[in-house]
């Protein structure tokens, strides 16, 4: 899934297998430390690995650095059939509910209008706009815009 270029088209690069490899590393580390992370998603009829979607911390800083991130990578096959959303509920549910938080953030390249629609499905508000510290200046990428919920707000949707 890393590797499809349809997928990635919104990041820097596609993974290799081995980058693919440090990246759930890195996940599976996250969860261990915080207690929450990314999860691989299963479609309920079949088990079929449809991608992850899950909770990060911000780590790098952008002026919300340690705020709680929802985030989402599907397999195209998968695309416009709603996966995306309704596993974004869940886990905002997972997110105020279970945990306790107060508010998740989402961020994606300003171009990448098809997780905005999610972001915007799931109840979130744009909060504004900023530059990825990680990526280079003539990047396209590098505009992003950031989305925010509160628990308080979701709760009255």
């Amino acid at each position: 899934m890393n590797a499809d270029p349809k997928v990635m088209e919104y990041f820097p690069a596609t993974l290799t297998r081995t980058e693919s490899d440090r990246l759930i590393d890195r996940f599976e580390l996250h969860a261990e430390e915080k207690g929450f992370g990314i999860w691989a998603v299963e479609r309920k009829e079949d088990g079929a690995f449809i991608g992850f979607i899950g909770l990060l911390e911000v780590s790098f800083d952008a002026g919300f650095q340690g705020a709680i991130e929802i985030g989402w990578r599907l397999d195209n096959k998968f695309w416009k059939r709603g996966y995306a959303t309704e596993g974004a509920k869940a886990t905002l549910d997972y997110a105020f509910g279970v945990l306790g938080m107060d508010e998740i953030c989402s961020f994606t390249a300003r171009i990448n209008h098809p997780s905005e629609i999610v972001m915007q499905r799931i109840g979130m508000q744009k909060a504004g706009e900023f530059d990825h510290p990680k990526l280079e200046e003539n990047s396209p990428l590098k505009r992003h815009v950031l989305y925010k919920v509160t628990a308080a707000e979701y709760a009255l949707q």
